[in-house]
């Protein structure tokens, strides 16, 4: 494998920008041969002349102007390196990469990642989707920056990994306007042999309504389950049965799919949880997050 040497490609990038050897060796502080020779090895190891001649000045030759282009990018990369590492604005963009729990709902995913994008600093959020016993593997091989789920990670986790309660809220119920439910009933009798959708088996929202149905002593005719509440809420607005949502969302949920609440309960809470490779926040988009659901969203 050929190696390039960046203290040669530093020595030409100077006396590219400053016109001359004479102005890079004020710059450097290095005599001139030395420098001449430092640009002599790099042309060598190139095979093309970088440099020529005219008058008392140097101008690229077209090699040297595409070698020029790299090295700025090269040099400004190392700048950029140096104050992320030391915490100074940069100016680029820089990745967030967050995995959400495939049962997340996305409305919830939204409107919690997006304090992330009015930092200071610019930022360019990456989502990966997953099961959230393998998001939080990647997180402890520090291949994301946070994981949000609505449940936190158990005490089976092989992987130190932390949890922090973003809030928690009450679930809405929901129906097409269209939908012929016996509204004289009361809430949740109403619900008493109605269709539903209802999330997939497993998940923490599902075994909750369960719990609750049970508790209220209704019985809702399920008439689908859905991995992908996004998918469920398209389903309820096409009047195909009444859904549970988050109340933290009811309006988007109203707005976006043309739904009406047809109760409410507190019974059941949906708990949301950032989980994080460190037990203090310091990733400032993270903290970002959690500060703004703590205080708006879920306060």
């Amino acid at each position: 494998m050929e190696w390039l040497n960046y203290h040669h490609l530093f020595y030409f990038w100077v006396v590219a920008r400053e016109g001359s050897i004479a102005r890079a060796s004020q710059e450097l502080r290095l005599a001139q041969p030395t420098i001449s020779g430092q640009i002599r090895v790099l042309e060598e190891a190139l095979g093309e002349k970088l440099f020529a001649r005219s008058g008392r000045n140097l101008v690229l030759t077209e090699v040297g102007r595409v070698v020029y282009g790299y090295a700025e990018e090269i040099f400004k990369l190392g700048r950029e390196l140096q104050d992320t590492v030391k915490g100074r604005p940069t100016g680029r963009p820089w990745r967030f990469v967050v995995g959400v729990a495939d049962v997340l709902p996305k409305l919830i995913a939204h409107r919690l990642l997006e304090p992330a994008l009015h930092l200071a600093d610019p930022v360019r959020i990456v989502c990966n989707e997953d099961k959230p016993e393998k998001l939080i593997a990647e997180l402890s091989l520090h291949n994301l920056d946070m994981v949000l789920s609505d449940a936190p990670a158990g005490a089976g986790t092989r992987t130190k990994v932390y949890n922090h309660l973003l809030g928690e809220c009450g679930l809405s119920i929901f129906a097409a306007p269209g939908l012929a439910l016996e509204t004289k009933r009361g809430f949740p009798a109403v619900l008493d042999g109605a269709p539903f959708l209802l999330p997939g088996e497993g998940t923490t929202l599902r075994r909750s309504l369960e719990q609750w149905f049970e508790q209220e002593r209704v019985q809702p005719r399920v008439v689908g389950e859905f991995d992908d509440s996004a998918l469920m809420k398209v389903f309820g607005q096409a009047g195909a049965g009444a859904l549970a949502a988050p109340s933290v969302i009811e309006k988007e949920v109203k707005d976006q799919f043309g739904l009406r609440v047809i109760g409410r309960t507190e019974a059941v809470r949906e708990r949301f949880y950032a989980i994080t490779a460190e037990r203090r926040i310091k990733n400032p988009a993270v903290a970002a997050i959690a500060s703004e659901a703590r205080e708006k969203i879920f306060g």
